[in-house]
Parts: structure tokens; sequence; C-alpha cells
């Protein structure tokens, strides 16, 4: 009986010791455009949904932000991050000042070749939450309105060094439209076209 004991767990220590040494963490910054579809969030106040004069929209911009990444397989990892987004708040086509989106996202990776490839192009989805901070607020002082949505896209990692990698990235975002204006319909869809240096340790 002690003897079985003893198999079993010298199994499960090494099934859990030989992953966590195949594992590689990664670490960057990206840059890139922030594409908006479906932009329009709804009308001001007191408004007839629909009003054409009311319309209340959100206008391209630029994104940059963190990722770190965590390896675990060969084939398979899992990524979070942060990133801050710049757009403008337009009404009727006016425009009414800069607003943020910051975002936090939690994704599965799966690789198309394995850990230690120079060449890893990947495909990746998760969740994420966004805040929206309309002109004039600030996120320190609550003054977002929070959403929750997914994200999914592709992209390539490249290895440069033994310790830097390239990577480019496209991923498009859904979640609700902010601050619950009136005609409101639909999900905001966001696309990400990015760049970034990761610094990984394996």
């Amino acid at each position: 009986m002690r003897s079985t004991i003893l198999s079993s767990l010298t199994v499960l220590i090494a099934a859990t010791v030989v992953p966590l040494s195949a594992q590689v963490f990664e670490a960057g910054f990206h840059g890139g455009v922030s594409r908006l579809s479906s932009r329009t969030i709804g009308s001001t106040p007191g408004a007839t949904a629909g009003d054409p004069r009311s319309d209340v929209e959100l206008k391209d911009g630029w994104r940059f932000g963190v990722r770190a990444t965590l390896n675990s397989g060969r084939f398979t990892g899992y990524e979070f991050g942060y990133a801050y987004n710049r757009t403008k708040l337009l009404i009727n086509g006016e425009d009414n000042g800069g607003m943020a989106i910051h975002q936090g996202l939690f994704n599965y990776m799966l690789y198309a070749t394995p850990e230690g490839t120079r060449v890893r192009p990947f495909v990746t989805g998760g969740g994420q939450f966004s805040n929206f901070i309309p002109p004039g607020a600030s996120v320190t002082q609550g003054g977002g309105d929070n959403k929750f949505g997914f994200n999914y896209g592709g992209g390539i990692k490249v290895i440069v060094t033994d310790s830097w990698l390239f990577r480019i990235d496209v991923r498009r975002y859904e979640s609700g439209k902010p601050f619950d204006l009136v005609g409101a319909e639909g999900r905001l869809k966001q696309l990400e076209i990015s760049a970034g240096v990761s610094f990984y340790l394996h």
C-alpha cells in the first residue's frame, strides 16, 4: 500500500515539475492603432432615439500597453495585460474632447509552432473589461463606466535575440456601449493593430 502511494506521489510530482521547468515567461510593451466600428453609442439625454442631430459617437485613435505571457506548454500559454486607448467623443459630429479607454484582459494562447521555435504564429481569445472615461473625468475619481466583453485575434512572435522577441497583434474587442445613452444598440467593436517587443525568460 505504502509503495503504491509513493509511486503515485512520484508520478504526480514528476508530472507537475516537468511542465514547470519548460515554462517560458514573456513581458513587454506594444503600441498601435485602435479602430472602432458600430461607434455610435447612443443619443444625448432627452433626445429622440435615432435623431442624427444628437448622435454620440467615438472616434478612431491610438493605444499602448503592456502584456505578460506564461507559455505553460509546447503549444499553449496564458496572457494578461493592460492597454490605454485614446479616442474622442463626438456629438453631432462636433469634437467634445479626448477621452480614455482603459482595458484589462486575460487570454488563452494557442501557437502553430512549438516552444523554442524562432517564428511562432498564434491565435488567442479571452475576456476583458473596458473602463470608459468621458472628457473632464478621471479614473482616479471613479468617473468612468465599466463594460465587460471578449476579444479574439492572432499574430506572430519572432525571436530576435536570446532574450528579446518582436511581435505583431491583430485583435477584435467587443463590449457593451458605455454611459447607457438613449438608443444604444448592439456592441461596441474595436480593432487593434499593434506591434511591440517582449523580454523573455526560459
